[in-house]
């Protein structure tokens, strides 16, 4: 019986993501190619109510970019290294949180600009902060 539940849960979630990957806007896709001409392993998903997420590969990375339904350009994320994090944000890294170890570093790109999302450790305590290419904090 367990089996058979397991075997029946799984068949509908590939069924939802096999619709999601159908369902997708004709301008979401256009606009996802244009943006990311050379994205590989695509995958779509539905992001809330009004927007697409497409995971895929670019350049040996995974990235993760979301669009609204009518293909307007909402965000894009990416991790990279602690060796790639911009000179300005590790200057204030090492000035105001030297105690603490860098977990991962994620890039946030949007119409307004670019983000570096930093998750901390300091013992079991965790943390995020968001900085700007200038190394200011802009959220906590």
């Amino acid at each position: 019986m367990k089996n058979l539940i397991l075997v029946i849960a799984a068949s509908a979630f590939i069924s939802l993501s096999v619709s999601a990957q159908k369902n997708v806007p004709v301008p979401v896709k256009t606009a996802f190619s244009q943006k990311f001409v050379k994205a590989s392993d695509v995958k779509w998903g539905k992001e809330g109510k009004t927007a697409w997420e497409a995971e895929f590969k670019l350049d040996g990375k995974s990235y993760s970019a979301n669009f609204d339904t009518k293909g307007f350009w909402l965000e894009t994320e990416y991790s990279i290294t602690t060796s790639e994090i911009p000179a300005a944000v590790k200057t204030t890294i090492n000035k105001e949180y030297a105690l603490y170890k860098i977990k991962g570093t994620d890039v946030s790109e949007t119409p307004k600009g670019k983000v570096y999302e930093v998750t901390f450790l300091k013992g079991v305590k965790s943390m995020e902060l968001v900085f700007d290419l200038n190394g200011k904090i802009v959220k906590e």
